[in-house]
């Protein structure tokens, strides 16, 4: 559905974020006391007075590049102002005018969008002739406001939805639900590259700095016409490595991204191979059932045919747990077999979400019985009566068996790798469960 856009923007530390997760009702946008936390946009719907949008949360914008990424924020930043029906500048009601706001509210008195100045950070609703300063910006009456404790921010909202109304959008015939693809993996392996290859434009800050991205960050696109809603996500490691309260929040916005997710992209650098927290991060993956793809990146890195079979070696060997998922190599920076990886998906996808005929798994199990192939446990011995699929998403087949409590895992993995043979389920886990039926 399509809905009109505004985008927040503002220096480092005027509190975007908060301001944000107060409108959307969602803890969804990691605040930090920490200056430059937020850096890639981040999309969060809204609801006012009946009228829904979607908010744009930006990196702080700073004119000065002593920051690495400071470029590239600004740059997320004034796209999203871009793309925006309408604009909130937030800035800092205790700390007054800088150089920056100077700067940002002359990109934007050019703007043809609705500007709204909003003066965050004042708790006390009486002090309102503190925003009398920030008239100089030439951006019209400044709305004083509190994003921690909500005061002045349903008038700023009338006052924006009342623009919202003046916005003529596009149709929106496609009613499909998109694909949610979650690329997942440890830092630097390539995760924004192959987002923004993906995409087809730089929605996500690259940069060879472990740790870039911090947050979850959703674009939803249409690939040969199927919609798909891609998620990067801030790199994974072991919980006992994580020293930094914004790591921390990154972690837990990566797992909500792969619990809501269909299909995982698990990255890994094939400069260096796979490692054991690869191998960790394939298990968060298969611990919430979403369907998995392995994608070896910068494989033009891996030097020479004998390394690289060493790398597709090692993953056959140590990744057995996840070994449905099919191993794509390519090169998100050149953008080489990336059409591979949507194949990939589809193919998942299909999988993930099919419904196998009754009369065709009980085919199938007819034949496994006509084998012999059972489980005994001293006296007792396993009979399998009927199998149906009761789920999908991913695929949940139930056994109607005499005796559940004698099925080991042997004889788990025993069915599974039988149904695969049977069944195109290349992908996609699939849940095995056990009823006793006398």
């Amino acid at each position: 559905m399509n809905l009109p856009l505004v985008a927040v923007v503002g220096r480092p530390n005027v509190g975007k974020s908060t301001f944000v997760n107060r409108i959307a009702r969602a803890n969804e946008a990691i605040v930090h006391e920490m200056r430059g936390v937020t850096r890639d946009r981040s999309y969060h719907e809204a609801d006012w007075n009946g009228v829904r949008f979607r908010l744009v949360d930006t990196g702080g914008i700073e004119m000065n590049d002593d920051d690495a990424f400071q470029g590239a924020i600004r740059n997320q930043a004034f796209t999203a102002t871009a793309e925006a029906d309408a604009i909130i500048f937030l800035v800092d009601g205790k700390t007054g005018i800088n150089a920056d706001d100077d700067e940002v509210a002359r990109i934007l008195r050019r703007s043809d969008k609705p500007v709204f100045l909003a003066v965050n950070k004042l708790d006390n609703p009486s002090r309102e002739e503190a925003v009398w300063e920030f008239y100089q910006l030439g951006l019209g009456d400044p709305w004083p406001i509190s994003s921690i404790h909500g005061h002045g921010t349903g008038d700023l909202l009338d006052a924006v939805v009342e623009e919202l109304r003046k916005v003529e959008l596009p149709e929106d015939d496609d009613d499909e639900p998109a694909i949610n693809i979650a690329i997942i993996g440890r830092p630097n392996a390539g995760k924004s590259s192959l987002t923004n290859c993906m995409v087809g434009s730089e929605r996500s800050i690259v940069s060879d700095v472990a740790g870039t991205t911090r947050d979850a960050v959703d674009t939803t696109i249409v690939h040969d016409g199927t919609r798909y809603t891609i998620v990067d996500t801030a790199g994974l490691r072991r919980k006992s490595k994580i020293d930094e309260d914004v790591e921390y929040y990154g972690f837990v916005r990566a797992m909500r991204a792969i619990d809501r997710a269909d299909v995982a992209l698990l990255v890994i650098d094939s400069s260096i191979g796979l490692t054991d927290q690869d191998q960790k991060v394939a298990g968060y993956a298969a611990e919430r059932g979403c369907a998995l793809i392995i994608v070896l990146n910068k494989w033009d890195l891996a030097e020479g045919p004998d390394r690289k079979a060493e790398i597709r070696e090692r993953i056959a060997d140590r990744m057995t747990f996840v070994g449905y998922a099919p191993v794509v190599a390519i090169s998100a920076l050149t953008g080489k077999r990336v059409d591979k990886v949507w194949t990939a998906i589809d193919k998942a996808y299909a999988g993930y979400t099919q419904m196998l005929p009754t009369n065709r798994l009980n085919t199938w199990l007819g034949a496994i019985r006509e084998e012999g192939h059972t489980v005994r446990k001293g006296k007792a011995v396993l009979r399998m009566k009927y199998v149906t699929q009761t789920g999908t998403c991913p695929p949940r087949l139930t056994f109607f068996v005499n005796r559940p409590d004698i099925v080991d895992d042997n004889y788990e993995r025993f069915l599974e790798n039988r149904l695969r043979k049977t069944f195109d389920l290349e992908g996609t886990p699939v849940q095995l469960r056990f009823k006793k039926k006398d």
